[in-house]
This record gives C-alpha cells, structure tokens and sequence, in this order.
C-alpha cells in the first residue's frame, strides 16, 4: 500500500470530508516545508555556524540564539508569498508580519513559535517548532502593523489548524485540523512528511508529570498540594507512585505526553504573577490546547479552560496545565474550592 503523505492525507481530508479549504491545505503544506528546512539548518549544528547567540532580545526581552532568527525568518519567507495568508505573528517579533502588497491576500493568519525550548540548542536536546491558523476577520483593519493586531485577538476554539515539529532523533509533525490528531514522520531520503499514526489519543489518567521543581517555592498552594500529592505515592492520597519528567522544552514534554499520557504544568506563581504566567497563549497555549483537546486530554489555566480564553494581546502569557484528562481535571478542581 503506498505510504500517505502530509500532502495525500490533506487532500483527503479535503476532498472525502469537507474539512479542510484547498487554500488551508496548502498552507499547511508551506508551514510543513518550513519546517523541513528548519530541521535541515539544525541537523548542521556547528558546521553551519547555527549555534549561539545571536547577540540579541526578543520582544519577551529573552536572548535570542542563532536559530531562533534564522527559524524566523525561514517562516516567514516561506509563507508569505503563497497567497493563503492575511497576516503573521510570531513569538519573536513585536507586531504582526503584513503579507507585502506584491503577494496576493489569502483568508488565514499564521501565529508560530518558530524554536521552542531553545535554550537546549546547544546541548542537542529535542527542541521544536509550534504553529496555529486562524481565519482572518472579514472587514479586518490590516493597513498596519500595528492595527493588524486586532485581528489575532480571538480565543483558541476559533483555530482551524494547529500543530508542532519536533526536532529529535528523528523530526516528527504532529498535526490537527478540527478531525483528531495526527502524526508523521520527515522521510529525509524521500523529503516527505510520511503519515505513522492516526487517532492519537490520551490516556486519561497517568503516573507522570512535568513541572520546574527549582520554582516550588513560588507556586500557588493549589499546585502544591497536587505536586505533595503525587510525592507521596502510594502511601498517598492518590494511591500510586509517579515519576518526574522535565525536558525544559514544552514541545519535547507535550510530545512524551501525546505518547503515552502524563501532565504538564507552568503554573501561576508569585515570580510571574504580573505578567500573566509563562507561556504565550497565542504561540503556545493555545495551539497545544488544541492538539490536547483533539487527543481527548484537557488543557486548563489551573482555572478555566485555555481555549475559551479572549486575548488583550497578542503576545499575552497564561499559566497552563494540560494532559491527561483526570489529572488536569483534578488539579483544576483543587483551584476552585
């Protein structure tokens, strides 16, 4: 049987189920080629001159390394001339991406983290790239930067697209476009993203978790008491043992949890209260909610569902907690007594 491709399982998806646009799938498609290179460019490591800083801030006022501009800039060239897009946002950048006015205008916009976890570049751990796509409001004011931004500020269950890269021993896509999750694998020889797994799911309940144990004394009691719990082990009120996982990249952690289950927390804590929390809801958050909820996990702030959140900003921060169905359930229940 011949293997389904990135591009043979999108045309599906549009053709036999009506879920997809041609314009969205072809968007996908670029986003998916991007990323192609993006792993070509981290695979070279030292020898392309990749590696270190690259003397810079993001708008987050974090250093920049190498690889997070030339990621960047490989999306965005990649993306903004096919026609399928109104506009870009990016971790990395202070205001939207305007398509140029010698491109066509599409209907979507693209929202992306384009490396995740890039603090581990240099110590050659998992890192990633994570991406969202949302319709373009009609009457949206997109004659600036600036203004454009409005036109991003919707909550996460108005996506129709999101997905991440993983770049590790091998580069896997993982992908949902309102069907379920999906997963493929880069055949470099081929240089084809090759369908390996439909119908990711999971497990509702878990015996790992993912949290930054060096910020305990910052959390709120809620997390606490959950973390207290699960230390506790069997002898504990949760009746069994669990061990800790912690890669430092939300991409290479959300990714163990979409194989075989576990929960993952930045939570709210005091070191972080004024800005909201840690991770970005547009380039983060919410996409993996997305993937999350598509897998039959949930994805909370500790205190409400993340998709059902309405962004101020479009670089504004959330605590997340995500997995597992019962554990996310469960810490979430510990907030709200």
């Amino acid at each position: 049987m011949a293997q389904r491709t990135l591009a043979r399982y999108l045309l599906e998806e549009q053709r036999n189920k009506g879920v997809i646009t041609a314009d969205l799938r072809l968007l996908v498609e670029v986003v998916a080629r991007a990323c192609q290179a993006i792993s070509i460019a981290i695979g070279k490591g030292g020898l392309g001159e990749a590696l270190g800083e690259a003397g810079s801030d993001n708008v987050q006022g974090e250093a920049q390394k190498k690889l997070d501009v030339l990621s960047n800039d490989i999306l965005l060239d990649a993306n903004e001339w096919g026609g399928h897009l109104a506009a870009m946002a990016s971790e990395e950048m202070d205001l939207p991406h305007l398509v140029p006015h010698r491109y066509p205008q599409g209907e979507y916009l693209l929202t992306f983290d384009p490396l995740d976890g890039s603090s581990n570049i240099d110590v050659n751990v998992s890192i990633g790239t994570i991406f969202s796509v949302l319709k373009c409001p009609e009457g949206a004011d997109l004659s600036t930067a600036a203004s454009a931004e409005a036109a991003f500020l919707q909550p996460g269950t108005t996506q129709v697209a999101a997905g991440y890269t993983v770049y590790g021993p091998t580069t896997l896509l993982v992908l949902t476009v309102g069907d379920g999750v999906v997963s493929f694998t880069l055949d470099r020889e081929q240089g084809d993203f090759v369908l390996t797994q439909e119908n990711v799911q999971i497990p509702a309940d878990t015996k790992e978790f993912a949290i930054n144990m060096s910020n305990q004394r910052f959390w709120e009691a809620p997390v606490k008491r959950y973390v207290d719990e699960m230390l506790a082990g069997k002898e504990g009120p949760l009746g069994k043992d669990y061990n800790m996982r912690w890669v430092a990249s939300m991409v290479a952690d959300v990714h163990r949890i979409m194989t075989r289950g576990g929960i993952f927390m930045y939570p709210m804590d005091s070191k972080m209260k004024d800005k909201g929390g840690k991770l970005r809801l547009m380039y983060e958050a919410n996409p993996m909610a997305l993937l999350i909820e598509q897998a039959g996990g949930a994805a909370t702030t500790g205190r409400e569902r993340i998709l059902d959140l309405l962004p101020s900003k479009i670089h504004q921060r959330v605590p997340v907690v995500l997995g597992s169905k019962n554990e996310v359930d469960r810490v979430t229940s510990y907030h709200l007594v």
